[in-house]
């Protein structure tokens, strides 16, 4: 049985009159001399500091976003530079061996305001401000898995934007992955099933329980291209792996097995889809989406005509196109020896519970059997784990794609 469900700017600043390119702050200077009123016409020895000039390549209030801010001193060596923009945050960077020049480490956001200051070696200080103009399109993205979460060992990072991303490459410099036990992976490119660019990061293997994984998209300021707009913030997840556990569901045989940490802990009588036509079920390594309750299935949603509509409990999304692990009371008769359904995995009601209970979020559902009408395809759901790591590499923009 069969149902489709998808889960799942700055304010700009008041512009202000253009500024120079080049700031000038003149050091502050003091000279006191001794004696007494006789000697008041006595000229003194010091001379006047010369001044402190700086340029940078960003000037006005309508900067181009997307680039570095580069800091040059005119005379003299730099001895620090502080970028911070209106709401405090700042951006890093570092002298150039000469000491004549500061670059940023990362580049200007749309839409935001920024105040440099420069300090010289002998102290002497300059000051220059600049905005840059506002995205006059904005791109933003949604990632799984959520923010805290625990979830399976075959769970991908997936990052899915709202506009195309024509600058692939440029992005996927700016997300990266780290797992507390160096887990290698990498990112892979497709057409997400609603049709929207979507990158994915998939370990080489699956996780190890107990993984802590944190996923920055540090994206504030990244043009992703022709018709897709800027990014105009940073992104930040974290989760944590759980049980090692993998459901292994044999069609041929109509057995559905659960398996932890390598043993089995329960075999589980099935009925999988009717075989040699729409109402199979798909093979291949696929991962436990979403595990949604008691839902309506409607065989219309998923061009099937009115084969059926009705309230079905324990339902557990393994597809986009509507492949679920649910309870199917009504093939009860066809449990562990047909397949009859419409292209779901069918069981009793307490095996349902119980299947519903045990498993996580992202734990792999590994199906095999003649019966199938073929391997699930990469965007329906998280079928990356049916192509081997190298094909997988091979879908990253990036010529390294390993990102520990």
């Amino acid at each position: 049985m069969s149902r489709i469900r998808r889960h799942a700017r700055f304010n700009r600043p008041a512009p202000f009159a253009a500024l120079a390119g080049t700031a000038v702050l003149a050091a502050a200077l003091t000279a006191c001399g001794g004696g007494d009123s006789s000697s008041g016409d006595a000229k003194s020895d010091l001379k006047p500091q010369k001044k402190m000039e700086i340029s940078v390549n960003l000037t006005g209030s309508q900067a181009k976003a997307g680039q570095p801010v580069k800091v040059t001193l005119a005379d003299g060596t730099l001895n620090g530079v502080t970028v911070t923009d209106a709401k405090g945050g700042t951006l890093g960077g570092k002298v150039s061996p000469d000491g004549r020049t500061w670059t940023s480490d990362r580049v200007a956001a749309p839409g935001t305001s920024y105040t440099v200051e420069a300090k010289e070696a002998k102290g002497a200080t300059a000051k220059a401000e600049f905005a840059t103009a506002a995205a006059g399109k904005v791109n933003k993205v949604s990632m799984v898995p959520g923010k805290g979460s625990t979830v399976g060992i075959g769970q991908p990072v997936s990052i899915v934007f709202d506009n195309p991303v024509k600058n692939r490459a440029e992005v996927e410099k700016h997300l990266k992955v780290t797992a507390s036990d160096a887990t290698e992976g990498s990112w892979g490119w497709m057409q997400d099933y609603s049709g929207k660019d979507r990158v994915d990061w998939r370990p080489k293997d699956y996780w190890k329980s107990g993984t802590k994984v944190t996923l920055e998209a540090d994206l504030n300021g990244i043009d992703s291209g022709t018709a897709g707009g800027w990014f105009v913030k940073d992104y930040k997840s974290d989760f944590t792996i759980g049980k090692n556990q993998v459901a292994k569901a044999d069609l041929d045989n109509h057995r559905l097995k659960l398996y932890r940490d390598g043993q089995l802990v329960k075999d589980i009588p099935m009925s999988g889809g009717t075989p040699g036509g729409d109402k199979a079920s798909w093979r291949g390594k696929t991962v436990l989406m979403a595990k949604e309750g008691t839902i309506n299935m409607n065989s219309e949603t998923v061009g099937l005509g009115k084969t059926y509509d009705k309230m079905v409990d324990y339902s557990m999304r393994l597809t986009w196109s509507g492949m679920y692990a649910h309870a199917a009371p009504w093939n009860d008769r066809w449990f562990g020896s047909a397949n009859m359904s419409s292209g779901c995995i069918g069981m009793s009601t307490s095996d349902a519970r119980f299947v519903y209970d045990t498993v996580q979020v992202g734990d792999p559902f590994e199906i095999v059997g003649d019966d199938a009408k073929g391997t699930q395809a990469l965007n329906n759901g998280y079928g990356e784990w049916n192509l081997s790591y190298d094909a997988w590499k091979a879908k990253s923009a990036l010529t390294d794609t390993t990102n520990h």
